[in-house]
């Protein structure tokens, strides 16, 4: 089997734009079920940290959903789109995990810091096509 120009084969560019749309609208599911836990489960410092990980998680996961299929055979931008579910899943997870189970928020700036590089590294991909 041949590579392309991205770099990636055929068949390895199209699972990976459906895994990161399929993770993107896992990641927004989850989102409104984490909002409607924390309008109705959760009060104070609980129910602020849990709306802020669904309003990222639902932000991101959309933005991968609809982001994957333009990420097709370009390597750079299948990285951006990983850092951003990278970055999501850290920085809500931590937060949720914090909620729930009382761990440390310590992987939050990781994640919020992946998110950064990864929408970072989408506009860079987006100025060299």
């Amino acid at each position: 089997m041949q590579a392309n120009q991205g770099g990636l084969k055929a068949p390895m560019r199209v699972v990976t734009g459906r895994w990161l749309a399929a993770a993107g609208a896992v990641m927004a599911a989850l989102a409104v079920g984490l909002a409607a836990y924390a309008s109705h489960g959760a009060e104070g410092e609980a129910q602020a940290r849990l709306q802020s990980a669904a309003l990222f998680l639902f932000g991101h996961g959309v933005a991968l959903a609809a982001l994957a299929p333009l990420a097709a055979g370009r390597p750079w931008r299948v990285l951006a789109l990983a850092g951003l579910l990278l970055g999501t899943v850290l920085f809500s997870g931590s937060l949720v995990m914090n909620v729930l189970h009382q761990w440390p928020t310590a992987l939050a700036p990781m994640g919020g810091t992946l998110m950064m590089a990864g929408w970072l590294a989408w506009a860079v991909a987006a100025v060299r096509q």
